[in-house]
């Protein structure tokens, strides 16, 4: 996929895999979630800034007890 993903700030271990593996990462909270490819949030707040609105139009994956590994085979299949 490779494209551009908005991800939780307390998810820094994700961010870095995700850029290493060539993927642009902004935080949710400074991006334009009409704009991302994919989501990632901790799941401590399933409703952060009102997600389930955007989740039809936009892959919301969910790394409450995922691997970082694990997260990315879920955006490498979008």
């Amino acid at each position: 996929m490779y494209g551009l993903v908005a991800v939780e700030k307390n998810l820094s271990n994700i961010v870095d895999l995700l850029e290493a593996q060539g993927y642009d990462v902004v935080a949710i909270d400074e991006a334009d979630l009409a704009e991302v490819d994919a989501i990632v949030i901790s799941g401590a707040d399933a409703n952060l800034m009102n997600i389930q609105d955007v989740a039809a139009e936009v892959p919301v994956i969910n790394a409450a007890g995922k691997t970082s590994d694990e997260i990315l085979q879920e955006l490498n299949r979008i």
